[in-house]
């Protein structure tokens, strides 16, 4: 269960100073089972069920009421190592039935490529299920791909959909080359916009200029949340380098500035130029140093946790925490620390408004968050 261990706080531009506190003083903490390197999870609405990515390229699920598991084929083959393997997983948001069946589902993942290359690539298909828990996914399209590069990492690929429903959005990480970050002519290092079939939206940014039509903004490293909040405004929560983990709002047309600006340094020490040298890139919200190491991310909206509704909640992978940010309109700030035993990897609300965590790596537990009485 979640320890009483401290790190002794951690400095946090615009945010208070903080001691982490164990995530069962503040929850009723729920077993769920065990699962093999989950990456994403989602709820499919109208039903008790949610599915979830395991790393090395399955897709798993749960019915929540009767425990049951449920299985998942025709997932598309992925290039598992480093960082890739099988990531973001979505449903329509505006489906909604009593069953998996005929529901149409997204995946995001690593792709391989020719020789040593690979990127992240994104596709829908419709589950086609024999049982309530024996589903096969049929029809899998991809529809948006990053360029094949070396390398495995910064896939970044989460997505989410805009609040009218019309637009897709997602993260598309650096892949650890940095420069193309600054490069518009490709999507490496970006937020893009699409359809929901995938094709860029029309009025984005760069669709009449000299730049890759579905990039929305531009200058991010790797994003491993990506958010709507109540108000409909989208954020992202990325990875820095060593310090400079970022909270960003994320608006059409704007650079986010990496890698020529960072709030942290190289890995091996060389300097980055702050934010604040460079004010024509767009500055974070929230940087953090030490790093928090965001695995994913929601906006609380359920009516369980009446103090977190409209707060940001992130699971935290090397804080083994998740970290609660209330978002007090331009300037979010840092409110509370949960700690857990184990990296977290996946966060998600289910209907009920209890909140889902899973942990990382091989034999990660899946828990179950509500209020104590």
């Amino acid at each position: 269960m979640p320890s009483t261990a401290s790190d002794g706080g951690q400095a946090v531009e615009n945010a208070v100073q903080l001691e982490p506190g164990p995530a069962d003083d503040a929850f009723v903490i729920e077993d769920m089972g065990t699962f093999d390197e989950p990456w994403a999870m989602a709820f499919a609405a109208g039903t008790d069920m949610v599915l979830l990515t395991q790393k090395a390229g399955t897709v798993v699920g749960l019915d929540t009421k009767t425990g049951a598991r449920i299985t998942v084929g025709g997932v598309p083959e992925v290039a598992y190592g480093g960082q890739g393997g099988l990531g973001d997983i979505a449903f329509l948001p505006s489906e909604s039935s009593d069953t998996l069946d005929g529901r149409t589902i997204y995946l995001s993942y690593a792709e391989p490529g020719e020789g040593d290359t690979r990127g992240a690539a994104a596709g829908r298909g419709t589950l086609s299920c024999e049982t309530a828990t024996n589903c096969t996914i049929t029809g899998f399209d991809v529809f948006w791909r990053q360029p094949k590069v070396t390398g495995r990492g910064h896939y970044s690929h989460r997505f989410a959909f805009s609040p009218d429903g019309e637009y897709l959005f997602i993260s598309s990480g650096d892949r650890q080359k940095m420069d193309p970050a600054q490069d518009t002519s490709n999507v490496i290092g970006t937020v893009v916009r699409l359809l929901l079939d995938g094709t860029p939206a029309p009025g984005n940014p760069l669709a009449d200029k000299d730049g890759d039509p579905a990039i929305w903004s531009w200058g991010h490293r790797n994003l491993l949340g990506l958010e709507f909040d109540a108000d409909g405004q989208l954020w992202d929560i990325e990875h820095g380098p060593r310090g400079g983990d970022e909270l960003n709002k994320v608006e059409p047309g704007q650079n986010y500035g990496w890698p020529v600006v960072s709030n942290g340094i190289h890995y091996n020490g060389d300097p980055i130029p702050d934010h604040a040298t460079r004010p024509e890139f767009t500055a974070p919200a929230i940087s953090w140093d030490p790093v928090i190491a965001p695995g994913g991310m929601l906006f609380y909206s359920g009516k369980l946790f009446p103090s977190l509704e409209g707060h940001a909640l992130v699971a935290g992978l090397s804080t083994q925490a998740i970290i609660d940010i209330a978002m007090d309109g331009e300037k979010p700030v840092e409110a509370a620390r949960y700690e857990f035993d184990n990296r977290l990897r996946a966060i998600e609300e289910a209907p009920d408004g209890a909140i889902w965590v899973a942990e990382d790596g091989s034999g990660a537990k899946l828990w179950r968050l509500t209020p104590k009485s």
